[in-house]
């Protein structure tokens, strides 16, 4: 359990996920976090939650945190920020909003402050998630290091450069969606062939998450694995068929250069 007292700055969809997840494997105590947001009442409701410390302001959750979590919403960054750089100077602080690199960073923040970007995804919070972070940063080796270590026990931890930042958030962020859809979908056929929907929203849930933990631990080729549930003649391979008919994996691709081309506007 590390020893830092934490802050976080918002404490919307993004933050709660971190935190709960940061929780639930005792990576942190709920005593040491302190958190604020523009709703108040909804923030207490929130922060009771999770047994953390609802303050009244940010000015309040930097003077008792050690690292501070930045969470707002991006276009609202600068605006909440600016008036909080000469007490965030002295802070180790971490940013999760989507498009606030290093290099912005830099230009908002006063000179010396320790900080670094990423990006979580929302299976954080169960422990399961993906954490992209900027490789370049002002943290000390030790800052770092702990960093990493705390984010590595509720996720899959990839450090990438700016020019990658953004279609690893893309793939990691935006996709949980997209999961969710599939599991919907494979809900709907189990359904219409008599399953109760509970039963197969778990069996298509478990199934995913089991296939992806199976290329993480063994990593052959996606083709290959599904190369291997097809046999010749079988009923697999009728609907992979089906699913290349109806352009389902030129559907993925362009939901991600739809994302892309979003950002790039």
């Amino acid at each position: 359990m590390t020893n830092w007292k934490i802050g976080v700055i918002g404490f919307g969809n993004i933050a709660q996920a971190l935190i709960g997840g940061l929780l639930k494997v005792q990576a942190i105590d709920p005593e040491q976090v302190f958190v604020c947001a523009a709703h108040v009442d909804k923030l207490r409701m929130n922060a009771e939650k999770y047994g953390v410390h609802a303050c009244q302001d940010a000015e309040e959750v930097i003077e008792k945190s050690d690292v501070v979590i930045l969470a707002v919403k991006p276009y609202q960054m600068e605006k909440v920020v600016t008036p909080l750089k000469s007490l965030l100077k002295d802070k180790i602080v971490v940013s999760v909003a989507s498009g606030w690199m290093f290099d912005r960073f830099e230009g908002l923040l006063e000179k010396g402050t320790h900080h670094i970007s990423t990006s979580p995804n929302t299976p954080v919070a169960v422990a399961e998630g993906i954490i992209i972070v900027e490789d370049k940063h002002s943290l000390s080796d030790d800052e770092f290091s702990h960093l990493i270590q705390l984010f590595e026990q509720v996720a899959l931890v990839e450090i990438l450069d700016i020019d990658h930042m953004g279609i690893a958030g893309t793939l990691s962020g935006a996709t949980p969606a997209y999961a969710a859809m599939f599991i919907e979908a494979l809900g709907d056929a189990g359904v219409k062939h008599g399953l109760t929907r509970a039963s197969a929203y778990r069996l298509a849930s478990q199934m995913l998450a089991g296939t992806g933990k199976l290329y993480l631990e063994h990593q052959n080729h996606p083709g290959a694995m599904k190369d291997a549930v097809c046999s010749p003649g079988g009923i697999t391979i009728v609907g992979v068929e089906a699913l290349e008919q109806n352009g389902f994996r030129y559907a993925v691709m362009s939901a991600i250069n739809a994302c892309q081309s979003k950002k790039a506007g």
